[in-house]
Formats: structure tokens, sequence, C-alpha cells
């Protein structure tokens, strides 16, 4: 199962969004027919949140409704991603169940009234969403409407419940073998942690101080396998009864439950959810990161889009507009980087409920509104851009990115609170945006031999397989920037002994860490070659390596701050610090330049994004961007598929997508 498979079904890039007919009546049902032809919708994804009208008590099903709004949207030339409705168990089940609610660490039990209420791990939840999904695939497997399943939506509740408990003693018992192993594996030697019995061990809960890491790691772990087993039973039930993809819908915020590689390598077709935090600029470029994510998650096959907000950016408690021209530049940033289409949280905004004042398609103001005349000239841009459908995006540089370091950095007790996952992943992809360079993300086990730059931002925790790996990454020719903190502990969680980091990667790197130094709070320092830094230090010794900068400042006045070591047939450079932004975009450059990886179109100003789609005939498309407040000339005038005409340039926050040479 293939996204070609899902464009091959719509003829073309997917374009639509979430559809809660339920929420509305005959009339509106009637003018959605009419706006979504106007539109040029061809994909509506139903059911997400109906577990409540679809099953109104334990094991009665009522589809007589869903069947007349699948007939509907299939007349009306719409094909259907029908969702499993497993992540919103309706009132009945809570009373039936309640072992099945979430309980938080600190030992407090949900209920219903919002969504996301139930435990992944309780046998309950999963005898009943096994049962949804496949009566619903029973019903509907055939359906000509049906173009791909959608199971749950954003798998991202935790639970430390019994149920949560006993299985996560299962998981240790498959993972370290026996409770020797276990104590082994956790350092319970200290503050009297030995454990004697199975039946000891449990979630992290809420505690006096600081939690055991080893528990607190595996736990993300375990919580990541079991949902991936919730997903497996869901689409095993459907694949009973029908041949079309299955997918469920990832979500790519500021926090990460889930190991996305594993979830990657199961679905037919890796779709995701993306909401960016911060308006303007800084919405484009996470736009990219997200895409890029997605894409490599993929394993670089295309991918989708399931949901964006229509006019909606969520940023530090409001709900923010978006400006003209986003609904497109924000949906061809994400195709311009694998998607096959643009699809939306939802296609009518809700008059009542939680999410009333979540953008749509068709807002609250009607179709004589700017955001669906925009939603409608996207339609139509989307529908002209059939031809990429199958194409992929290739990219020589690469940004390593690893859930258990993600975990690892989230454990108590590490030497700065500002030790941080997300902000250094998203600096690292950020200073390759801004400098027009297309960009992957990468495990540290991952073949890393088709690119020529990787950067490796903040892998606190990496594995011996990780470190060897990267050893061969350089010594076969790569170039490679290694940030600070790396290596400072292994799968484990046990710190490096010896120096840090691992001990193959200190060898590609040619230093050896003695002794890490936080820096206070605000502070700031500056290095010899005139560069400003805060955060982090490192006392650091070179064993081979060359030393480019040192630190001005106190004790480490003269030792080494960033080097670099050739080593093999490439090059490993370090950096013990945590440079200002002006200062890590001039080593980014240096590093492009060395690494000989260059702008994805040359001649382009800096603000105007560029990514190119490749097709396996040798074809290819430019999709460009302009973040700039002026008009920006074309290094060549070409054709452009979402005008049809020749363009020589870019208007101001304008579009294009041209066929290239």
């Amino acid at each position: 199962m293939t996204a070609r498979q899902l464009t091959d079904r719509l003829g073309g890039l997917a374009f639509g969004g979430d559809y809660n007919p339920e929420q509305w009546g005959p009339e509106v049902w009637k003018e959605d027919d009419e706006l979504m032809r106007l539109a040029r919708v061809n994909l509506a994804t139903v059911g997400v949140f109906s577990w409540a009208l679809l099953e109104p008590e334990e094991g009665r099903y009522d589809f007589d409704w869903l069947d007349g709004h699948l007939d509907r949207l299939h007349a009306a030339g719409v094909a259907v991603d029908l969702a499993t409705p497993t992540a919103s168990p309706p009132p009945w089940f809570t009373l039936a169940h309640p072992d099945a609610m979430p309980v938080t660490p600190e030992g407090t039990r949900l209920t219903h009234g919002s969504r996301d209420t139930y435990c992944v791990a309780a046998p309950a939840y999963r005898r009943a969403a096994r049962r949804i999904a496949g009566a619903l695939a029973e019903r509907y497997g055939d359906h000509p409407a049906l173009a791909l399943w959608h199971v749950h939506n954003e798998y991202v509740t935790l639970c430390h419940c019994d149920h949560a408990a006993a299985a996560f003693r299962v998981w240790l018992r498959a993972r370290h073998g026996s409770l020797d192993a276990l104590n082994e594996a956790w350092g319970t030697a200290f503050w009297s942690q030995h454990y004697t019995s199975w039946e000891q061990v449990l979630p992290p809960r809420a505690t006096q101080w600081h939690q055991n890491p080893g528990l607190l790691v595996d736990f993300r772990r375990f919580w990541s396998d079991e949902t991936l087993a919730a997903y497996r039973e869901q689409r095993d039930a459907i694949r009973a009864h029908s041949d079309r993809p299955v997918t469920t819908n990832l979500m790519l915020p500021g926090y990460q439950n889930l190991d996305l590689w594993a979830f990657g390598r199961e679905v037919d077709l890796v779709t995701v959810n993306h909401y960016p935090s911060e308006p303007g600029v800084a919405a484009a470029a996470d736009t990219a990161f997200a895409a890029d994510r997605a894409r490599s998650f993929a394993g670089g096959a295309p991918w989708l889009l399931m949901e964006q907000g229509t006019n909606t950016v969520y940023a530090k408690g409001r709900v923010l507009a978006k400006e003209p021209g986003d609904i497109l530049r924000h949906s061809l940033g994400h195709v311009a980087r694998g998607s096959e289409g643009a699809l939306f949280f939802q296609w009518r905004q809700s008059r009542a409920g939680a999410e009333q004042w979540h953008s749509a398609m068709v807002p609250h103001a009607g179709p004589d509104s700017r955001t669906f005349r925009e939603v409608t000239a996207l339609g139509e841009a989307v529908a002209g851009l059939a031809e990429l459908a199958g194409s992929t995006v290739l990219a020589r540089a690469a940004v390593l990115h690893d859930s258990d370091a993600w975990w690892a950095t989230d454990v108590q007790g590490l030497p700065s609170s500002e030790l941080d996952y997300l902000g250094p992943l998203q600096r690292a992809h950020r200073v390759l945006w801004d400098a027009g360079v297309t960009a992957d993300f990468a495990h540290p086990e991952h073949d890393l031999s088709r690119y020529r730059l990787v950067l490796a931002p903040a892998l606190v925790l990496l594995s011996d397989a990780g470190a060897a790996n990267l050893r061969r990454y350089v010594e076969g020719g790569g170039t490679l920037l290694v940030q600070h903190a790396a290596g400072a502990v292994d799968e484990r969680m046990h710190s490096h002994l010896g120096g840090y980091p691992a001990a193959p990667l200190r060898e590609a790197l040619g230093i050896r860490v003695e002794e890490y130094r936080p820096l206070r709070e605000h502070e700031q320092i500056v290095l010899s070659d005139g560069t400003r830094a805060t955060v982090w230090s490192e006392s650091l010794r070179t064993e081979g390596a060359e030393t480019l900068a040192t630190y001005l400042h106190g004790m480490l006045a003269g030792s080494p701050a960033l080097t670099r070591h050739r080593f093999g047939a490439g090059q490993a450079w370090y950096l013990s610090t945590r440079l200002d932004d002006t200062g890590y975009a001039d080593l980014a450059a240096r590093l492009l330049a060395e690494s000989g990886v260059g702008p994805e179109l040359p001649g382009l100003p800096d603000g105007v994004e560029a990514v190119t789609r490749h097709a396996a005939d040798g074809r290819r498309w430019h999709v460009l961007i302009n973040h700039r407040a002026e008009a920006v000339p074309l290094p060549e005038p070409a054709n452009d598929l979402l005008t049809g005409a020749r363009a020589s340039e870019l208007a101001p926050g304008g579009c294009a997508v041209l066929r290239a040479h």
C-alpha cells in the first residue's frame, strides 16, 4: 500500500479535511455538497469523533446515518478517509469500564468530558477498539467511497494505572529477561531501589524527589511499543475485511510520546497533523521542520498532511489568525517537501463544543469570507499539481533525531534545566532552512552515507551502535557536527566512563571531554573567534583534533571550545557550547561550504524558500515560496503550474511551482 494508490484513486493530490456532518442537518449537508464541489474537495475524513453515535451502547451499532453520508459523498465525487473513533470513548464506556480511564502520575483517575480519555493498556479499551474497528471494516471495507482507513486520532495519551503497570512489567521481562538484568540496567544499587520481585516495579508515579532515569526512559519506550501494538490490532481487524491503505495521523508537537520511526514502518502511508506555534516566517520554518520530519519518518516516500489549521496559529494561549496568503503558503510548504496533498481540521467550523474557535475551511462567517475564498483558490491550485503525485524529495544534509535521546533529556536531575531536545533540533533544522538547504532527519543508527553533512544537535543519549555508526560515517567521507553533551549516557542511561562521548565517536572527533560546566542562568561567554555562547561549556582536550576556537572564560580560558578532526576520508566537528544565532549561522555556512552542500536553487535571495520534487522518470519541479515583502526575480523564467503562465518573478508573499528543465 503506497501514497500512489491514494493519488491514483483521487486522480491527483488530496484536498479536503475532517468532515463531521453529525453536527449539522440536511440543509447544511446540501450546502456542503455544493461548496465541496466549488472548492475542489476530493477527500473527506469522516467519523473521527463519532463513537457515541456509532455505538450508542456497548455492542449495539447504528450505522444507518453513516451509510447515508458515505453514499452522499460518493455521489458528489468525494472519496472518504474513514476513521475509527477510538480517540474519544463515549460516556457509557466510562461507566461500564471505569478502570480503563487514564491515571495521572499523581494517582488522579480522569473521566469523560473531553477527548483522549482512555488507557491504551486497559484490556476493556483494547477489546472495544478492536471490536468497533472490525465492525466498521466489515460494513464499509469495499464501499466505493472508501479510499483510506484512519485508525484513531493523535495517539498521545499517557497513563500510569495498574493496567499500565502490569503491561509495563511484561514489557520489561521481554526487554531485560531477568530482575538481575533490570537492576543492573537501572542502577538500582543507588538509593536502595533494588527490586526482588516484578510486582515491586511500577510506572513512574509521583515520588518524593528525582525518579530513576532508567525507569523513566524505559517507560517511554514501553508506552510507544504498547501504543503501536494497539494500532496494529485495529489495523489487522480492518485488513481482515478491506484492502484499502491503513494509517494513523501522527501528531508533531513539542512533546514526543511515540517512537515515530517505528510508526513510520507500520503504517501504509505516513500522515501527520501540524499546527505552527508562531506566526509569520517562524510558522513557515516550523512548517518545513514538520514536513521534513514526516518525509523522513516515511523513509523518504511521499506522505500526507492529514490536518492543519485553515486560519489558526496557536501561540502562547492565543488563537491567532493567519495572514492573507498563509493558507496557500503553508499548504505548499508541505507539498513541496513530499506531501501528497493538503487536508485541514475541519471542513465546517463547529458552532458549539470545545473547539468551536478552531478555524475551518468554511468558517462561522460562511462561504462569503476571505477564508473560504482562499480555500477555494487553494483547491484550484492543488488540483493543478496532479503531475507531482508520486514524486520525492532528495536531501544532501540531515539532522539526527532519536526518540530515546529526546526522552533522556526529559528525565530529572540533568546538569542544566536548559539541556532540552526540541529546541536544539528545531534550531539545527532552521539554520539549514535559512541557508536554503533541504534537510532530512535521520536516526543515529541509520545509513548516513548519502548525506554530505550531518548535524547532531542533542544526542545526550547515544547507543553504542549509534556511536559506531557515526564513526563509520565520518571515516567514509562525511562531515559531522556534534554538539555539546553528546553521548553523555548510553542506551541504559549509564554515564560513559573515561571521558565523554562514547568511545567510537570520541575517536572520530579526536577529543576527550573531562568535565561538563553548565553556565549560570542568562550567563553569556565570548569565544576567541568573537562568537558568543550561552547555556553550556565543557572542559575538553584534543586527541588529534585541531582547535578552531577557545574559551575566554574563567578556568576554561584558552581551552578548546570548537574543534575539527580529519578522520579517514571525512571530518568531525565538535561544538562544546551553545552559540548565539549569528555564530551558529556562521558555523553552519562554513560546514555547508566545506561539505559542498548548497541551496536547492542557487540565485535566490534570503527569504525565498525553494524545494525540488523529483519524479522517477527524471522530471523535476521547483516549489518556490516568497517570504519577503517585495517581488523577487527568478533566476530563469519558467512555466508556473499555479497560474498556467510563464513566470519571471515572485510577487511579495507569492508562490510558484515551476517545471524544471
